[in-house]
């Protein structure tokens, strides 16, 4: 994997050198593939840059805001929401290049399923081959896995689970597919599932969900997209559906036109918020009114995500579309019965709360959260529910002064989450199950900011984080198995050293 910036910066996933598009892609893949790219790449690009102009200003005091009035928010328009995705009170999530997850996610009874190429995969092209083939067949119903405890092969039942698959975000890059040419990741993503997809199999329009987003702007982008692909295949338009998440600072003052330039594909928002924390601190970086607590003394209804939220379903519900909760990420387990009533305790109040703010469904990342997420959520939605004091602009950047604490065991844990995480990377896993809570990108973009807040505007120093970061180590090592070898030794020792890194060169972007 090569690298834009440093050794351990922004990098592109790449084919390995032996690929050959012209054999190594599904027959006629390249002439579908090559006008998208010629069209919609120099615009990622440019959109690209423009993130980055936007964050250099935030950093400089003109931070995000809303956007003057126009037609998407001073006109009535509304957005008829298809029956078959009218529920959706639960939607499990996870790592598209799993498949025995995939198959039991779908068998689980969620109203929804979101098979993911994006934050809880490792975007490796191993991976990325892997997740797109059993999107394809997961797809086509025929997607199977062995199960070693019933020593069998087990299938997708049939159901009326909704699946959306989750691309790549626009500010990732895939390489050595076109020679030389940078090509959009997410372009290549919704572009192999689309030209594989057979819709005639299909129990609804094929849906996707946009990650990372930060502007009305890059909505066009996904809108031409779509219509691009539509017509290649002979589809009506609008035929392509998608959700899309809200997970950055920008995009929350720009959702209703975002949603306005999405109109003929979107049905709903989902607030995606542990992203939004890490991009949240992002924007906020410079700012010492805005350092956060540690992360797990940080209430589920703080105002920064309370106010957004209501936003969020108001802005939703104001033009017929879903809203969305986010992942509660502290796990069940099966083997410690009290973690398992604690995590399950936790998840009802959380999902009580996403409803009682007027949200339709949420997000799950396990089983046995299903029931419980679901029983919160009125049936099917409550997309005509609107609160009459709901604010059309509330401050989404409330003070965190007095919420949580902030002591040098957060600092510790942090650094903790972020070595071990990306060991678990360096294993080709995107999320690993760390202390009962299921990290991913996420949570290792917030803790990585979070240290970094604290050598910015609190007691640490560069040096006294470093020393933290070896003794932190240090004592993963020793409660290691005892016939841990020298490679997993060496491979945490690496893990340590790209966190430091990164914190150190300031990269926060979630790649």
């Amino acid at each position: 994997m090569s690298s834009t910036r440093s050794q351990y910066g922004t990098r592109f996933n790449t084919a390995p050198p032996e690929f050959n598009p012209e054999t190594d892609l599904p027959e006629g893949f390249l002439a579908f593939l090559f006008p998208l790219h010629r069209e919609l790449s120099p615009r990622q690009q440019s959109l690209i840059q423009k993130r980055a102009a936007v964050l250099t200003s935030a950093h400089q005091g003109q931070k995000p805001n809303y956007l003057p009035p126009s037609e998407a928010t001073t006109t009535g328009w509304t957005i008829p929401l298809p029956q078959w995705c009218a529920d959706q009170r639960n939607q499990m999530t996870g790592p598209a290049d799993d498949a025995e997850l995939v198959v039991k996610m779908l068998n689980s009874g969620a109203p929804g399923v979101m098979l993911d190429l994006e934050d809880s995969m490792a975007n490796t092209w191993a991976n990325l081959t892997t997740g797109l083939a059993n999107i394809d067949a997961a797809l086509k119903g025929e997607l199977t896995y062995f199960d070693a405890k019933r020593d069998r092969r087990a299938g997708i039942n049939d159901s009326n689970t909704v699946t959306f698959i989750r691309p790549r975000g626009l500010h990732i890059s895939q390489a050595g597919v076109l020679n030389d040419e940078l090509m959009s990741a997410s372009l290549f993503d919704v572009a192999m599932v689309a030209y594989k997809a057979d819709v005639d199999r299909l129990r609804h329009p094929l849906s996707f969900y946009i990650p990372k987003s930060e502007s009305a702007e890059e909505a066009l982008w996904w809108r031409d997209l779509f219509r691009a692909i539509e017509d290649a295949r002979g589809w009506a338009r609008g035929y392509i559906k998608c959700m899309a998440l809200v997970e950055s600072h920008p995009i929350a003052y720009q959702m209703e036109e975002f949603i306005y330039n999405l109109r003929d594909h979107i049905v709903g928002l989902n607030l995606g918020r542990w992203d939004y924390m890490a991009s949240l601190i992002h924007f906020n970086l410079e700012d010492p009114e805005w350092v956060l607590p540690d992360r797990n003394t940080i209430p589920h209804d703080v105002p920064f995500f309370q106010n957004l939220r209501e936003l969020l379903a108001e802005t939703c519900h104001k033009h017929g579309i879903l809203a969305i909760g986010g992942m509660t990420a502290l796990y069940p387990s099966r083997t410690d019965s009290e973690l398992n009533e604690r995590a399950l305790r936790v998840l009802a109040a959380d999902k009580k709360n996403e409803a009682n703010c007027l949200m339709d469904g949420a997000w799950t990342g396990h089983p046995d959260q299903n029931e419980i997420a679901v029983q919160q959520f009125p049936f099917p939605n409550q997309v005509n529910a609107r609160k009459s004091s709901a604010e059309t602009h509330p401050d989404l950047r409330p003070s965190p002064r007095g919420v949580g604490s902030i002591t040098a065991n957060g600092t510790r844990a942090a650094i903790r989450t972020v070595i071990r995480y990306r060991n678990g990377v360096l294993n080709g896993k995107g999320a690993s199950l760390l202390d009962g809570y299921m990290e991913d990108l996420a949570t290792d973009r917030i803790y990585r900011l979070m240290i970094a807040q604290r050598i910015r505007h609190g007691d640490n120093t560069p040096e006294s984080i470093s020393r933290m970061f070896d003794e932190e180590l240090e004592r993963i090592l020793t409660e290691l198995p005892a016939d841990a070898g020298e490679p997993v030794i060496e491979k945490y020792r690496t893990a340590r050293q790209i966190s430091e890194l990164l914190i150190r060169n300031q990269e926060f972007d979630p790649i």
